[in-house]
């Protein structure tokens, strides 16, 4: 009894060390580009490649943040879609013109897209 209780624990410990753990996907970020210019206020598209996705993603919820500066602001364009459809219409923030902008798409990780310009206010 006890041996077969052993055995069972074992078996059991195994089956949850070798489990297939979830996969990070960081899909870069294919649109907007360094020689994209957006308006203010205009609706945008931001792309990413999806070509090829792990079996497991661990995190399949994105969410594109905007970025001024290098640094990630807290204005969510896109929330609560699926990372791998690959695409999502955003509308680009009410900014000043500048060239030093960039969005990072979060799932399972951030991945950010190359500063581009956006013509503003």
């Amino acid at each position: 009894m006890k041996t077969a209780l052993a055995l069972s624990i074992l078996t059991a410990l195994f089956a949850t060390a070798n489990a297939s753990p979830g996969v990070v996907f960081t899909p870069p970020v294919t649109d907007p580009t360094n020689t994209t210019v957006w308006t203010s206020g205009q609706v945008e598209t931001v792309t990413w490649d999806v070509s090829n996705p792990p079996a497991n993603i661990t995190n399949r919820i994105g969410r594109i943040q905007f970025r001024f500066d290098d640094i990630t602001t807290p204005l969510v364009l896109a929330d609560n879609f699926d990372i791998l459809l690959g695409t999502i219409q955003v509308t680009a923030p009410l900014v000043i013109t500048g060239s030093d902008y960039s969005l990072v798409l979060f799932g399972d990780s951030g991945n950010f897209s190359p500063e581009f310009t956006i013509n503003g206010l």
